[in-house]
């Protein structure tokens, strides 16, 4: 569990400077450049998920049951991972209606993620994990609507990209598949654990 600790607080906490270190990060830039500071954060990042995932796994193996889920909470969870994929994919397609209305789908998708998680499990090491996740997603996006809000009344907000319905359909249809690709086949592949009940592994 030592192992999953390390791992979430430098992987998270990296990914927090925006939340927790603005002044640290905006330090960083001006010492080591753009370069400089991606490759430092790119080295730091990996090194906490190394150790996140390598931390989950062995407490896996022994895992301390909080609670049991309710029956039929695997169903619910499916349904929100589908929310889930749709937000991640609008994070990266151009110009759809999802990213210009919510501004910051990725960290939204990342919270509906942590939270479908907890849901569907119990154990210490899951709701560590997914709760570290949650509490980042929350922190991180009231953070960036702060900036967002700040820079509209400094008069710097830049401006919304086109929209259109096609991009919009676009990034619903490409989180929808990555999310069917999920339920059939990847989760159980990556994770070795079917997302619903009844599913061969």
């Amino acid at each position: 569990m030592d192992m999953l600790i390390a791992g979430l607080v430098i992987f998270l906490g990296i990914h927090a400077l925006r939340v927790w270190g603005e002044g640290v990060r905006s330090a960083l830039l001006v010492r080591l450049g753009p370069l400089g500071f991606k490759g430092v954060y790119s080295i730091v990042s990996l090194a906490g998920f190394y150790l996140l995932i390598v931390g989950y796994g062995q407490a896996r193996l022994e895992p301390v049951q909080l609670w049991t889920p309710p029956h039929g909470m695997a169903h619910a969870t499916v349904a929100l991972m589908w929310v889930s994929m749709v937000l991640l994919a609008a994070a990266e397609v151009p110009g759809n209606g999802i990213k210009a209305r919510l501004r910051h789908p990725m960290v939204l998708g990342v919270k509906v993620w942590a939270l479908a998680h907890i849901l569907a499990n119990g154990t210490l090491h899951d709701v560590l994990l997914f709760g570290s996740f949650l509490v980042w997603a929350v922190l991180s996006f009231r953070a960036a609507r702060q900036r967002d809000r700040a820079a509209l009344e400094a008069g710097e907000a830049n401006g919304v990209a086109p929209v259109s319905a096609a991009a919009t359909i676009g990034a619903v249809l490409a989180g929808t598949a990555v999310w069917v690709a999920f339920i059939l086949v990847a989760h159980v592949w990556l994770i070795g654990v079917a997302p619903l009940p009844g599913m061969a592994v």
